[in-house]
């Protein structure tokens, strides 16, 4: 029997390698939802600090909310700069 040659990891190159297929497929919407949650997290994060306490553990939890808000941010605007440049070529 032959065995199908179907390599499409070849066929993907520059960005597409990073993100998976189904990612790379609907760019903007990954980026919507990532820049979505930056805005929850960061909620959260202002939330914590404004009804925590005054011991350190508040201040570590808003620490992570703020700092995974602001990863996610940035993410999210990378992958629309992606995408546009992307739309632009086609």
């Amino acid at each position: 029997m032959n065995a199908s040659n179907d390599n499409t990891a070849a066929l993907r190159t520059g960005l597409r390698r990073v993100f998976p297929p189904w990612e790379y497929r609907h760019l903007r919407a990954w980026a919507a939802a990532r820049i979505g949650g930056s805005v929850v997290a960061a909620v959260c994060g202002v939330l914590t600090l404004s009804f925590g306490g005054s011991d350190g553990t508040t201040y570590g939890w808003a620490a992570l909310f703020l700092g995974g808000a602001a990863l996610a941010f940035a993410g999210g605007c990378w992958e629309l700069t992606i995408a546009r440049s992307a739309s632009a070529r086609t």
